[in-house]
């Protein structure tokens, strides 16, 4: 989404970078460049405007204007100044005793009833049960809508055939959570194609009737300013609490996310990524930041990886990882796991300097090469997949007639593994910092670019050996290799 922000960004930066030393003439140059970045990705004028003010502001002092490293600085700056224009923001939810009432509210084709099942997919995951109240009586479908979206994520609706009065289904479906014990309700109002008085008064209605504790306002991230207008509008009827940014997967330029904090003040506090129920994330303006400007995102990463890997797996494999074990049945198993429709581009976007790469892949190329890997271990035989040192050339043959792929695509697959196991052993035990750090290591040594190879990973040497020690080692290898080629019988047999 915010790929023309970052290149806009980039393009700045690099105009500074390379200087003997920076001037305030140099300087102004490159932050023209970023506020022309900002207003063709579609932040507002003023907002822009305001923003790099106050980079400059801080920039054209005299500590970075002579600092070592002053593009860092400037890198530095403008971070924390996105920090601030995003933020702060609180994505929790404050909860009540009894009930908590969140309302939401939107125009059509926001995503709002979708978001509604997000967001009680978001709390089930909390342990929190909600209650979810189809209370858009304009539009028949999105009763029926709500009613198959909370089937699929495993939460009632509370609905009222023919009712006309969205008030008095409001009032009874918290009377209802109450008698059950159900600590949160999300009521879906009423849309519209565009904001109306008779929408806005519906709502305050509702508003002053019911007390919501939170009310969030659903926008299409994809419509530009028009959802920063709406937020405005919105806000000024019923004092929202927070915004839902919807379709920040999609190739909008994102200066609406960067505009409605500032605009508004009203913080965003949770942000979709995607059609699936549960691509819904809080809203953490610190990752944000570091993904515009391509530093990665740490924490989203941890969260996104907990979410898609099974915890019981990551266990069995690190204790393998860490006996030193890693065959072609573990790597299948991780594949798979990262084979959700979209994740590894995600995945990838918020890896530390990764932004680059992931703009010359395709999100499909890349999920069909992963299919076409799990297609050739699943041709091998499971002794194969254990020891992929037996794969002789008669069994490459057969694999890759097997699998409906060429022999050198089976040969890439035993080198790429040949590389990444040690890289996998080597990781074993590390937390989630050193790993990162291993990552980032790879990554600076080119391995991820085109034609890139996998740098030798250096294990333990220990002590040198004696000549003596050498040789009993050299028969020791001898005597298992021919022990090996009688196991393995006459011409390779499995």
């Amino acid at each position: 989404m915010f790929e023309s922000l970052q290149t806009g960004l980039r393009s700045a930066l690099k105009t500074l970078q390379g200087k003997a030393k920076l001037s305030e003439a140099n300087m102004r140059d490159g932050l023209a460049l970023v506020e022309q970045s900002l207003l063709e990705a579609d932040v507002s004028y003023e907002v822009a405007k305001d923003f790099v003010a106050r980079v400059a502001d801080k920039a054209l002092g005299e500590k970075v204007l002579l600092a070592l490293n002053p593009t860092q600085q400037l890198i530095g700056i403008i971070n924390q100044e996105l920090i601030n224009t995003l933020g702060p923001v609180d994505p929790a939810i404050p909860l009540r005793k009894d009930v908590t009432v969140l309302m939401m509210c939107g125009l059509q084709g926001s995503g709002k009833t979708t978001t509604c099942g997000k967001l009680a997919k978001l709390l089930a995951q909390n342990k929190k049960n909600c209650l979810l109240v189809a209370a858009d009586l304009q539009r028949p479908a999105a009763i029926e809508q709500l009613h198959v979206i909370g089937n699929q994520v495993g939460v009632p609706v509370y609905s009222e055939p023919g009712a006309k009065d969205p008030i008095a289904v409001c009032t009874a479906a918290i009377q209802k959570a109450k008698a059950e014990q159900i600590p949160v309700v999300v009521l879906d109002t009423a849309g519209r194609l565009a904001i109306d008085e008779e929408l806005m008064n519906q709502l305050v209605a509702i508003d002053e009737r019911v007390h919501p504790d939170q009310v969030y306002l659903v926008v299409d991230g994809m419509t530009g300013q028009d959802a920063v207008n709406s937020a405005k509008a919105f806000n000024e009827a019923l004092e929202l609490d927070g915004v839902i940014m919807t379709k920040l997967d999609g190739d909008a330029r994102g200066g609406a996310l960067l505009s409605v904090k500032e605009v508004t003040g009203v913080p965003i506090k949770f942000i979709g990524t995607g059609e699936h129920l549960d691509a819904l994330e809080p809203f953490r303006p610190e990752g944000m930041a570091s993904r515009i400007l391509g530093m990665g995102d740490i924490l989203g990463l941890v969260d996104t990886v907990q979410k898609a890997v099974d915890m019981e797996q990551a266990k069995a494999l690190e204790a393998k990882l860490a006996a030193g074990e890693f065959t072609l049945d573990d790597f299948k198993g991780q594949l798979r796991q990262v084979m959700q429709p979209g994740l590894m581009m995600k995945m990838m976007s918020m890896l530390p300097g990764m932004g680059q790469l992931t703009e010359h892949l395709n999100g499909e190329e890349a999920e069909g090469e992963m299919k076409r890997t799990l297609g050739i271990i699943d041709s091998m035989t499971l002794k194969e997949r254990r020891n992929p040192k037996i794969i002789d050339p008669s069994r490459r043959n057969r694999i890759a007639a097997g699998a409906g792929v060429q022999v050198q695509d089976v040969n890439a697959l035993i080198k790429q593994f040949d590389m990444m196991a040690p890289v996998m052993k080597a990781m074993a035990g590390k937390g989630m910092g050193q790993r990162m750090q291993a990552l980032q290591e790879l990554q600076q040594s080119g391995m991820f670019n085109p034609g890139g190879q996998m740098p030798k990973i250096k294990g333990d040497t220990g002590k040198r050996l004696t000549s003596k020690e050498k040789a009993e080692l050299r028969k020791k290898r001898e005597k298992e290799l021919k022990k090996k080629k009688k196991e393995q019988g006459p011409r390779g047999a499995w």
